[in-house]
């Protein structure tokens, strides 16, 4: 398991000086069944491979396995955990670029994220719109146990001063 670290900056124009930079590990979490439960009532996604404990005991993963988007939407979560903005006026998700969902995550397990900032550029204000940065983050979500990850992305967000 890595020892949780975070990164913090005043502003989000700070975050210009690090990019190419690790910005730290979240602190383990785990996805419950429940979790999973209610993801499917809100999707409409009752896979049995999701929510059928005892069928999945005999499936390809011998356990239910969280949604990939449920471990996806975790991702904002796991990098507010690392990386802090102290001085902001809103911040928004604003899209990915990649995302893989390397192998099945089962409900129970604890994970981290972990992330690195891959860029970072001033927002230009058009008329009279806020200024700020506009990042992205290559985030992993591993397995705490070994590192090994089961989800990783390319997360897109937008801090305004």
């Amino acid at each position: 398991m890595r020892t949780a670290t975070r990164t913090t900056v005043r502003t989000p124009s700070d975050l210009l000086d690090l990019v190419g930079q690790d910005l730290g590990a979240s602190e383990p979490q785990v996805v419950t069944q429940e979790q999973v439960d209610r993801f499917a009532d809100v999707t409409g996604d009752h896979q049995w491979i999701h929510v059928d404990v005892e069928r999945a005991r005999s499936g390809p993963f011998g356990t239910t396995v969280v949604h990939g988007f449920l471990t996806l939407a975790l991702v904002p979560r796991l990098l507010a955990d690392i990386l802090v903005v102290e001085t902001f006026s809103m911040g928004v998700n604003y899209g990915l670029d990649r995302v893989r969902f390397v192998r099945p995550l089962p409900p129970g397990v604890e994970i981290q994220g972990t992330a690195r900032l891959v860029s970072a550029k001033p927002i230009v204000p058009a008329g009279d719109g806020p200024a700020g940065v506009q990042a992205k983050a290559s985030v992993a979500v591993e397995f705490a146990a070994d590192s090994q990850p089961c989800c990783v992305a390319e997360i897109l967000f937008r801090y305004h001063d």
